[in-house]
This record gives C-alpha cells, sequence and structure tokens, in this order.
C-alpha cells in the first residue's frame, strides 16, 4: 500500500533532523493470520524471529547487510520495505530520514504466510519511532494504527507489536486491538512447502460474496475459537473451521489444501495460515503436537506427499514445533551505529 509522506512536520513546521550515532535493535515474532475462521481479525505470534539493527548515519546515506531468506531477491536501495516504512514513520513523526546502516537477520520465510512483511513494517515504525527525541515518541497503539495502514489489515501487525493472540478491528478509519493470552496447552505446529503464494493472488482468488449462511457459521466458529484458545484447546479443531475464504484459495496451493485435509480428518486443527501456503496446526498439547510433526513427516516419506496425492508435483514441506510468542515486538536502542 502507497501512502504519501507529509511534506513537514505536524502543526506545519519544518521536519526535524534526527540524531546521528545510534543504533535501535528490533526483534519481531513471526505471525499466523486468521488461524481459521478469523479473517483479516485474528492473529498468532510464534517463536520464529527476525531481527532489524538500524543505525543513524550523517548525510542521506543507506548502508544494507542483509542475510538469511530472501536476501537474493531483496533490494538494497530505497525500495526495500524497511526503509519505505522507515521514511513514512520519521514523516510522521515530524523528522527526515538520517542516512541508515540497515543490518537484517531475516529467518521468517517469504511469501509463506507467516508475517514476514508485517515483521518488516513492525521492526522499521518500532525502530524509526526509539530513534527519534523521546518527547516525539509515541506508543504502541500509533505503531499498529500506521503498520496496518500500510500493510493494508491489522491481522499480522497487531500480534507482531502485541505478541500472543490478537483480535483486531477497524472503527472509523482507527485500527484498534486486544491481546489475549491462550492456555499454555496450545503448541502451534507449521509446515513450510518449497513455494510461494503472493497474498495478491490469494486475495484475488476470493469471491465478492458469499453465501449468508456460510458468514454465520464462520462467526459461531470465530467466537468458538477465541474460546478454545483461552480456556478449552480440546475445542481448536471445531474452532478453526473455516467457511469464509479457505477453500477459495486451495486453487493457488492444492498440496496445502490437500494436507490440511488430511490433518483435520485425523482431528487435527489444522489451517492456511495467513495466505498461505504455509499449514499450521493447533495441538492441545506436547503429545498432539509430536503426533501431528510425525503425521507430516511420515506422510511426506511415504508413497506420495499430500500434494502428489491431490494430483500435483508434489512438495517437500520444513516442520515446525512452535511455541506461542507472549512479548511481541521487542526494540533496545544504544550508542553507535
Amino acid at each position: 500500500m502507497t501512502i504519501p509522506l507529509p511534506a513537514e512536520a505536524p502543526g506545519g513546521t519544518a521536519l526535524k533532523s534526527a540524531a546521528t550515532g545510534l543504533t535501535a535493535t528490533v526483534q519481531v515474532p513471526g505471525t499466523s493470520a486468521n488461524l481459521g475462521p478469523g479473517f483479516d481479525s485474528l492473529g498468532l505470534a510464534v517463536s520464529l524471529y527476525d531481527t532489524l539493527s538500524v543505525g543513524t548515519l550523517p548525510g542521506g546515506v543507506l548502508e544494507f547487510d542483509l542475510r538469511g531468506e530472501g536476501v537474493e531477491e531483496l533490494p538494497r536501495d530505497s525500495s526495500h520495505l524497511v526503509v519505505q516504512a522507515m521514511d513514512l514513520a520519521f514523516a510522521r513523526l515530524g523528522y527526515r530520514r538520517p542516512g541508515l546502516r540497515i543490518t537484517a537477520r531475516n529467518v521468517l520465510p517469504h511469501g509463506r504466510g507467516l508475517g514476514s512483511s508485517a515483521s518488516a513494517i513492525v521492526a522499521a515504525i518500532t525502530a524509526a519511532n526509539a530513534l527519534v527525541d523521546a518527547p516525539d515518541r509515541q506508543d504502541t497503539q500509533w505503531v499498529l494504527q500506521l503498520a496496518s495502514e500500510m500493510e493494508g489489515h491489522p491481522d499480522n501487525v497487531a500480534p507482531a507489536i502485541f505478541g500472543a493472540v490478537a483480535i483486531s478491528w477497524r472503527e472509523g478509519g482507527v485500527y484498534f486491538s486486544t491481546k489475549v493470552t491462550p492456555s499454555p496447552e496450545v503448541v502451534p505446529v507449521v509446515a513450510i512447502p518449497d513455494y510461494e503464494v503472493k497474498t495478491e493472488l490469494a486475495r484475488r482468488l476470493l469471491p465478492a460474496t458469499v453465501p449468508h449462511a456460510d458468514a454465520a457459521a464462520n462467526s459461531g466458529r470465530t467466537a468458538l475459537l477465541v474460546h478454545a484458545l483461552k480456556d478449552a484447546p480440546e475445542l481448536l479443531t471445531a474452532g478453526t473451521r473455516d467457511y469464509l475464504h479457505q477453500d477459495y484459495r486451495t486453487e493457488a496451493m492444492p498440496e496445502s489444501g490437500a494436507l490440511v485435509a488430511e490433518l483435520r480428518a485425523a482431528g487435527h486443527a489444522a489451517f492456511i495460515s495467513g495466505a498461505g501456503p504455509t499449514v499450521m496446526a493447533l495441538a492441545n498439547g506436547e503429545a498432539e503436537a509430536l503426533a501431528v510433526v510425525q503425521s507430516i513427516e511420515s506422510r511426506s516419506a511415504g508413497k506420495g506427499t499430500p500434494g502428489e496425492k491431490a494430483g500435483g508435483a508434489g512438495v517437500s514441506w520444513r516442520v515446525l514445533r512452535l511455541s506461542v510468542d507472549l512479548e511481541g515486538a521487542k526494540v533496545e536502542v544504544h550508542p553507535g551505529s
């Protein structure tokens, strides 16, 4: 989403210069949006972390040190998403962007439905907010608003900021979010395939309208899911049933859809993570988490992967047993760039 940069600070004054010689380091968790029925409103923070360090330099120089996921494709100029987000954040705070030394350690896979773009946006805005003068710094609600504007919806950015489970909504052009701490018995397991699905493609597959009965059913499952996450993890499989988006999107990711169907048929709370193609299952305790991991690995190692059973060419899955991140984005500022 393109948002114009303010030409001047709030109140019509000239933009300030941010101090140089400081470094902000931000750690942001990966996220899974929707969790089945909570389309564009629910998100979960998980224990995969991207780390961004931003040092301020004199002049307008940009220096990059990018490592990990996606570094072969990422730009090293002002078109980088981190720079775009920092430009906007600095301007909204009444500052011009200083020179930057950007060091990114990317763990979250790109184009897989684990919130990599949301993580980058949240990290950049949080860093910019930490690098301005203390009286000009804003709270996390401000970060949520700006990050949601850039991302287009709050379902990924909210858990990246606050951690745990985030329930988010928009009213009067303002984004809001509240945090729910899930039961310690809830264990996320992800199966990350070796292919990407662009969020834009996944959204284009959604119909403009859905039957009233599906909308009503989805509302009930979303309410049940919140209860299951917090107090009744034995109801997670029922609570993660979706009627709004997953069935329509399987055209772009038949292998993932097939794996979800097989896991759910075995009684596991599986769904497409965000826009996909990663599959997530919310296990009720460690024993079920182990069973989910073994089920996916045994299917992949058998006569055919879930994708081959669905008529696809087959995929490789990276299976991770994760935990719920309860803290969200964390930032430290120290001298030196």
